[in-house]
């Protein structure tokens, strides 16, 4: 793709809080990040946790890492931890302890109790289905629950009730008492409580009745002293519900809730329950995938923190909604690596060659340098009698153009001598498996008397290059939007079959035996590779494509 504007991108909501500091309504901003602890953060998450984490750094605010645990069904540790470490990878730190939204579980019993005494909240028998039924439709009003008039002593009795365990999941909730004619369906009655006889990861087992998202957000908005409470656009609707809960509660502060329109990113699933079908399903080898498009998953494929925080840069924050390509995204991580990664030779599918006028037994230590413009130092690459070039650079009957290995033909070794292909060596299957070929010696760091050598082909030493294996990743699904199928069916026959091919037996370059896991490297010639962070071994290195060095998507 072309190459994206580097302008600063627009972003709605720092006009907000500045006006709002300059006119004293706020002495300083508190934001926070809330994700639900039931799956891994993806790359949707990180324009959310840049907003924040951005907005209260550049306005010399704080931002709190809360997690709204109201599911325990659903959640776990494991998420929580993988949350915590995502965050940080990407550079940002929360103000203090991590918060939970059970830490607030006795505060938003009390305030139940409170809307139950002022009249505004009911406990109620329906059923799950009935309520859908009595909760009427976009086009119709809904109907009062025949349990909407109980008295207030009646409703704390049956709360306490249900508090103490005495009744089966799904037998009664408590709801808030507002308007079930409202064009809103959100205060048409809306849960506050439901009985969940579930152990909590933070609570144990104290509890039986869990607080619903809606009533649990906006109060701890309001426990924490959140300024401004900044969510995606699906929320819109449910804020006249957060508003109506800090009017008629005896909450501490007022959050104000603004919307912005969520990343929806081509060729990518952003679902949790999708994601976590993919990883249950074993369509995908876990959460940290390099294929997924959780932020483990990237960080794994060897995209950068600040490649990241680039493209959230790049696409801006707004209320417009749309698809952003995801050629944006290879293009903030080219760029990174372009200026940061070192450079390196691996060949990845080999093809021994022998360098027949080459003395036996001479080995000459070449240096490179590792990386063309930045001080990175050199590599030492020993040159000999015996090495390796991909086998996709000798054609015998090349195609038009071809400017690689040919017989009779020559091309330059890179930061080495030009060699001429001599003779091709079969196996009895009539495939080659050696070259042989000549060297001229004159040829090292200038340029053959008489004549143009125009291919230049990547090598390593035979003898001295580190055998590694190498993963060449690739999009998960081959479709532009992966949720429709054209004929039909689910995502997953979205899949893109060749989105992993792996490669054994490559041989990668001295210099690379002992990388450190999440080390990043340009391969000349191939694309940008990191050191696996849980495969990879000193002497044993395994690789996986980050991304090849232009977009070839689709050619």
């Amino acid at each position: 793709m072309s190459k994206p504007e580097t302008t600063v991108a627009t972003n709605f909501l720092r006009p907000i809080v500045q006006a709002d500091l300059d006119s004293g309504k706020h002495a300083s901003i508190v934001t926070r990040f809330p994700p639900e602890p039931n799956g891994y953060l993806h790359i949707g998450h990180a324009k959310s946790i840049c907003l924040n984490f951005g907005l209260a750094k550049e306005f010399g605010g704080v931002c709190n890492l809360r997690f709204d645990d109201t599911n325990p069904a659903k959640e776990d540790q494991e998420y929580i931890d993988a949350i915590k470490s995502d965050v940080q990878w990407l550079g940002f730190q929360w103000a203090g302890e991590e918060r939970y939204a059970s830490d607030y579980f006795d505060q938003l019993h009390a305030w139940a109790i409170h809307l139950i005494e002022a009249g505004k909240a009911y406990v109620c028998d329906l059923t799950p289905e009935q309520a859908r039924e009595y909760r009427g439709s976009l086009t119709e009003p809904g109907q009062n629950s025949p349990f909407r008039e109980r008295s207030a002593e009646e409703n704390l009795d049956l709360f306490a009730r249900m508090k103490a365990g005495e009744f089966p999941d799904g037998a009664r909730a408590l709801r808030a008492k507002i308007d079930m004619a409202s064009p809103n369906m959100n205060l048409r009655d809306p849960i506050l409580y439901r009985i969940r006889h579930a152990h909590h990861h933070q609570t144990g087992d104290k509890w039986c009745i869990y607080p619903s998202y809606d009533f649990t957000h906006g109060q701890s908005d309001a426990i924490e002293g959140i300024t401004h409470s900044i969510c995606t656009l699906e929320f819109e609707d449910h804020r006249p519900l957060y508003e109506w809960f800090l009017d008629n509660l005896p909450v501490p502060a007022k959050p104000r809730q603004y919307e912005f329109a969520r990343l929806n990113l081509n060729y990518t699933i952003t679902s949790k329950r999708k994601l976590k079908q993919l990883v249950d399903e074993k369509h995908v080898i876990g959460w940290d995938d390099p294929r997924m498009s959780t932020l483990s998953g990237f960080r794994r494929r060897g995209y950068t923190p600040a490649s990241i925080r680039n493209f959230c840069d790049m696409i801006g924050v707004n209320r417009a909604g749309g698809v952003v390509d995801i050629g944006m995204l290879e293009f903030a991580i080219r760029e990174d690596l372009d200026a940061n990664a070192a450079r390196a030779m691996c060949v990845l599918k080999p093809l021994k060659v022998v360098i027949t006028n080459y003395p036996e037994g001479q080995v000459e230590n070449l240096e490179l340098p590792r990386h063309p413009k930045q001080d990175m130092g050199v590599r030492v690459l020993p040159f000999s009698r015996e090495i390796y070039i991909d086998a996709s650079d000798f054609e015998e009957a090349p195609p038009a153009g071809f400017k690689r290995l040919i017989p009779g033909g020559e091309v330059r070794l890179r930061g080495s001598y030009v060699i001429r292909a001599d003779e091709a060596v079969k196996d009895e299957q009539g495939n080659i498996v050696e070259l042989r070929c000549s060297y001229d010696e004159n040829t090292l760091g200038k340029n053959p008397e008489g004549r143009k050598v125009k291919g230049v082909i990547h090598w390593v030493p035979a003898a001295e290059s580190v055998e590694c294996e190498v993963r060449l990743y690739d999009r998960l699904f081959r479709s532009a939007n992966p949720e429709k199928d054209e004929e039909g069916g689910s995502f997953l026959d979205n899949i893109n079959p060749g989105s992993l091919v792996v490669l054994t037996g490559c041989r990668a370059e001295p210099s690379l035996a002992n990388v450190a896991p999440e080390e990043r490297f340009q391969f000349e010639r191939e694309g940008y590779f990191v050191a696996d962070l849980k495969d990879s071994q000193p002497g044993k290195p395994v690789f996986n494509r980050t991304v090849t060095l232009r977009d070839s998507w689709g050619q």
